[in-house]
């Protein structure tokens, strides 16, 4: 059996196929990013998943897309915990990155591939090599665009009475905003950077409203001026998407891709289905 993962920072995707490429499962767990939560934790999610405990002795190889596995630390962690998880298996462990390209580009074809969901990210890609001109120092720094760089600004406005009242009494409704509620998902609960994400909602549902209107464009320039136009040859190739923020915001993207004079490629909002196609080609 062959496990096929795509992680990001709120849920995983996972899809398992036999050695002839023929889909056995598809199934869910809560985001395993190596970054923020600890082995217990990861451990608990996958043991949690019946299919996954059901199939654990099963797996013979595991492909493995996450968030926040850019570094050789964080995918030695998660390989660990995968070789006591899944003891028959040769795990292989990458960033969220390369879900993205294999999903949206095929090999020998350039593009510059962006991730806009939970977190953001963008590479360009030659055809058959990653490059990056941005480190991500994570959601507290950048994730320019993002989901949680979008609740992190409703917050903000909210709390610095920024947001307009009928809007904000809008807000107010719909979640709680108790100050002690909110501090205690920020810095004592695990995942604050999907918790963050969770108010971004409310901005796309309310995307007409001129305050959000304005929002958005400038929180999707602003990732366009800071990852893609970091690339010489951002208005040359296609500029690929995936994630739900680039799904749901699918106009305003365009919009801003046309501004900007960049050519728009693929958007596509869950990479996994692309990645079934990419590995069902290599079994």
């Amino acid at each position: 059996m062959v496990l096929i993962v795509d992680s990001g920072a709120t849920k995983s995707d996972w899809i398992a196929l036999d050695n002839k490429g023929k889909q056995l499962f598809v199934t869910q767990t809560l985001g395993l990013s190596p970054e923020v939560l600890t082995k217990e934790v990861i451990e608990d999610r996958l043991a949690n998943n019946f299919e996954l405990s059901k199939n654990r002795e099963s797996v013979c190889q595991l492909y493995f897309y996450g968030a926040g596995c850019g570094t050789d630390r964080m995918k030695n962690f998660l390989k660990s915990i995968f070789k006591d998880y899944f003891p028959n298996a040769k795990a292989e462990v990458r960033e969220d990155t390369y879900a993205a390209i294999y999903s949206t580009t095929k090999i020998g074809k350039q593009a510059i591939v962006c991730i806009l969901g939970t977190g953001s990210n963008c590479s360009y890609y030659d055809g058959h090599q990653l490059f990056q001109k941005v480190i991500s120092l994570g959601y507290i720094l950048m994730d320019d665009g993002s989901g949680n760089f979008f609740g992190r600004k409703l917050l903000r406005d909210y709390y610095f009475h920024k947001m307009p009242q009928d809007l904000g009494i809008k807000f107010a409704k719909e979640y709680d905003l108790d100050a002690d509620v909110i501090k205690d998902h920020l810095y004592k609960q695990p995942n604050p950077n999907t918790y963050l994400a969770t108010f971004a909602r409310f901005i796309i549902e309310n995307k007409e409203h001129p305050y959000c209107k304005g929002v958005i464009e400038k929180g999707l320039q602003q990732f366009v001026n800071n990852y893609i136009m970091q690339f010489e040859l951002a208005t040359k190739v296609p500029v690929n998407f995936v994630g739900s923020i680039a799904h749901f915001l699918k106009d305003e993207l365009t919009a801003c891709m046309e501004r900007n004079d960049l050519i728009l490629g693929v958007i596509r909002r869950r990479p996994i289905d692309g990645l079934v196609e990419f590995h069902q080609d290599t079994i």
